[in-house]
């Protein structure tokens, strides 16, 4: 078919430039420090089977569900937010497919073709490509070792005209994906005041945030909003189990005011109609078991150990050839790469060698971005991120030349 047949958003449609790299991890002997998948010797088997078979002897989960989702789900779901610091009610929460899910609700429910939305950059992918097929206007906000920089937040808010003036920004303020970084509370609570005063809403997108390596409580930018705003607060809060229990489940879910919940609730039903009962009670039965805690718990140590590898691997082989900042939690590691290095060259390079990683260009909405490269220690043993480090200096070496 020719491309004028397709909707203008599906003319010449950019698909997931992470999903693009699948193809490579069927070589033999890759060692992938591209996804970000959680790493599957750290799920709770044991509870997981459990939860699965008081779900699956229940008659109900065969049926269609309630599309703002299973009433039991949604309790656990409050229960598991009020240990962030967030009180809500089950009215409140929306069952998703993944948070991704919830996001693309926000977009189908509040933007149209030209509306100007804010996003920390570099930026989540899939964020790019819901926005970019929504028309969005979309303006990148720099990030530091800090997270999201509230200086230039405020100076992009004020270069933008008046019709132009924002409807979302979207952040991950615990652990961001690609960068890794947690926004301080001072900029948090910096932030939800700017959100107040220029009348946009901020989507703190939270799949991270229990992948702690600190071990120090923190406020969510969502529980900054209700003690600053109460029930006017502009935080819309997004989570996942995707990254803490299991994937498979696709259980995400929004926190939001009702007249956008409504909203969104009706737009999901033409997607759809229900995330899947049956995931939705294993996800409901496995939360009731209390096992989240300690398992969570177990996995952080475990990806905190492959992080202090992965830095140290870093600071060992590229020395003065890359600097970065030691994550202090979630599952991602941003790379600057010097100049000098041909960052096209080094990917060809490193998958030669054997080795995978994301190149930075993807995370952002813009042509012109700095050489850097996504690099997750998520999935690999720590063995396999010593090799593949040391297989990624020998590709810099080979690009240089």
């Amino acid at each position: 078919m020719d491309a004028s047949f397709f909707s203008q958003a599906y003319a010449q449609p950019a698909g997931s430039p992470i999903r693009e790299l699948f193809p490579y991890l069927s070589r033999p002997g890759m060692i992938s420090l591209a996804g970000g998948y959680p790493s599957p010797s750290l799920f709770d088997m044991e509870g997981l089977q459990e939860a699965g078979a008081r779900a699956l002897a229940q008659r109900g989960v065969y049926q269609y569900g309630p599309t703002e989702g299973d009433a039991d789900l949604r309790e656990q779901l409050c229960r598991l937010c009020a240990g962030r610091g967030i009180h809500a009610d089950p009215p409140q929460v929306l069952v998703t497919t993944g948070s991704q899910q919830a996001f693309d609700l926000l977009v189908r429910t509040l933007i149209d073709a030209g509306d100007t939305v804010l996003v920390e950059s570099p930026a989540y992918p899939a964020t790019l490509q819901a926005l970019r097929l929504a028309g969005a206007h979309v303006v990148e906000v720099p990030t530091d070792a800090q997270g999201l920089r509230i200086d230039a937040l405020a100076q992009a808010l004020a270069a933008l005209l008046p019709a132009r003036q924002p409807k979302l920004l979207y952040t991950v303020p615990s652990f961001s994906n690609p960068g890794g970084t947690l926004l301080s509370a001072e900029r948090r609570r910096q932030l939800v005041g700017l959100a107040r005063a220029h009348g946009f809403l901020i989507v703190e997108d939270d799949p991270y945030g229990d992948l702690d390596f600190t071990g120090q409580p923190r406020a969510t930018l969502y529980q900054h909003g209700q003690e600053l705003a109460g029930a006017q607060s502009p935080v819309v809060y997004l989570s996942s189990l995707s990254k803490t229990v299991a994937p498979a489940l696709r259980t995400g879910w929004m926190i939001a005011p009702p007249e956008l919940l409504r909203r969104c609730a009706i737009a999901k039903q033409t997607m759809d109609l229900c995330t899947p009962p049956i995931t939705q009670r294993i996800a409901s039965e496995y939360l009731r078991l209390d096992r989240y805690g300690t398992a969570v718990a177990r996995a952080s140590l475990e990806y905190q150990a492959r992080m202090t590898r992965m830095v140290q691997a870093l600071r060992d082989r590229l020395d003065g050839q890359a600097t970065f900042v030691a994550p202090q939690g979630g599952l991602f590691l941003w790379l600057a790469l010097a100049p000098g290095i041909d960052a096209d060259a080094l990917f060809a390079a490193a998958v030669a060698r054997g080795v995978l990683y994301v190149p930075g260009k993807a995370f952002y909405a813009s042509p012109s971005h700095p050489q850097a490269l996504r690099l997750s220690f998520a999935t690999p043993t720590v063995d396999e991120v010593s090799q593949g480090i040391a297989r990624l200096q020998q590709a810099l070496e080979q690009a240089r030349c």
